[in-house]
């Protein structure tokens, strides 16, 4: 068992103290009019990812406000907009104009460009500069074309004509966002370590069943609601959420080791999952994805559902098997348990940090 724990130890270790960093810039890119040389182009994406592209806070108070961005706006000339070349039909477009906006939960960064006549495509070398993990998401006209997806092996996205399929090569706006939900349930360290304490005295079937259902349709609720714009997450109310996240992974850890029943973790799991659900909510509020929030709320979902499923199946026949045999289910759930208390305290610390 010990080696069993000290594996976990370092993964669990292993988690940023926030775990629901947006990793996705949100683009769009239009001809106005539809035939004429002007072309223009958006970026929405957080603050803490402008920040790993060039020195924003002009004022160093640990804040991006609008007056920083005018400060920088040379800086995000040659940071940002050179870093996201467009072309029509392999000529490259003059940049007219940019400028810069805080919104509420995000960056807003627009550009014109002056393009000869041909098919659009954009190349966003400006990847190479974040993390692997980040991707564009590239929304069409008014969502007619679904989305397409940029990441560092593809940085670059031919940008279909009004009405036109999106090119080959790149998911459809539905199954991309599944794709991306899927990735955050299994990169999200707190959620993985959540549902491992829950499953750790899970008892029968049914009564998993009775959990993830409720976990289900609880973050779900506070997903929609959230990602919908009846809830605002604004920084410090994302860093409470936070905190909370690692307070209910202390408080299952915890239950773990001091209780021998668990028949009231069906309504415990549908309470902490509305909390859970703020944070998977976290992910898509950042990234202004104005039309295009509806389908990327239901795919991103529909991905964390396919995600926890996916452990669910995975781990239920392994706790099943050690539950046979008494001595070993319970040294499992005190070690496991304790490494689980011991993490939440730790992302506790360092989210109120």
């Amino acid at each position: 068992m010990a080696r069993l724990a000290a594996p976990l130890v370092l993964l669990l270790g292993a988690g940023v103290a926030r775990a629901h960093d947006a990793d996705i810039i949100y683009a769009q890119v239009r001809r106005a009019p539809a035939d004429g040389p002007e072309v223009h182009a958006l970026l929405t994406m957080t603050a803490s990812t402008l920040s790993l592209l060039l020195p924003a806070d002009a004022d160093g108070d640990g804040d991006i406000s609008q007056a920083d961005l005018d400060a920088r706006r040379a800086a995000l000339k040659v940071g940002l907009w050179d870093a996201v070349p467009l072309t029509a039909a392999g000529a490259s477009c003059a940049r007219k104009e940019h400028s810069a906006r805080r919104r509420e939960s995000y960056v807003e960064l627009t550009a014109t460009f002056i393009c000869p006549p041909g098919p659009l495509r954009q190349t966003f070398t400006v990847l190479s500069l974040l993390p692997s993990n980040y991707k564009v998401v590239l929304g069409t006209y008014g969502g007619e074309g679904g989305q397409l997806f940029a990441d560092s092996r593809q940085p670059s996205v031919d940008i279909p004509e009004r009405g036109a399929a999106p090119a080959s090569g790149f998911a459809p706006g539905f199954g991309g966002w599944v794709q991306l939900g899927m990735k955050h349930i299994f990169e999200g360290i707190d959620h993985l370590a959540f549902l491992l304490a829950l499953l750790l005295v899970g008892g029968t079937l049914k009564r998993v069943l009775w959990m993830v259902t409720a976990f289900t349709v609880a973050h779900s609720l506070t997903l929609g609601a959230t990602a919908l714009g009846f809830i605002l997450l604004d920084p410090e109310r994302t860093r409470w959420v936070e905190a909370a996240i690692a307070l209910s992974i202390i408080y299952v850890a915890a239950e773990n080791l001091v209780l021998r029943q668990h028949r009231h973790r069906a309504l415990i799991t549908f309470l902490f999952g509305l909390v859970h659900g703020f944070g998977f909510a976290s992910v898509l509020s950042g990234y202004g994805l104005g039309q295009q929030v509806v389908k990327g709320l239901l795919g991103f979902n529909l991905g964390v559902e396919l995600g926890q499923a996916v452990l669910v199946v995975a781990l239920l026949p392994i706790m099943r098997l050690i539950q046979r045999r008494p001595t070993a289910h319970r040294w499992t759930v005190r070690v496991l348990s304790s490494v689980i208390l011991v993490a939440g305290g730790v992302w506790l610390v360092e989210r109120l940090g």
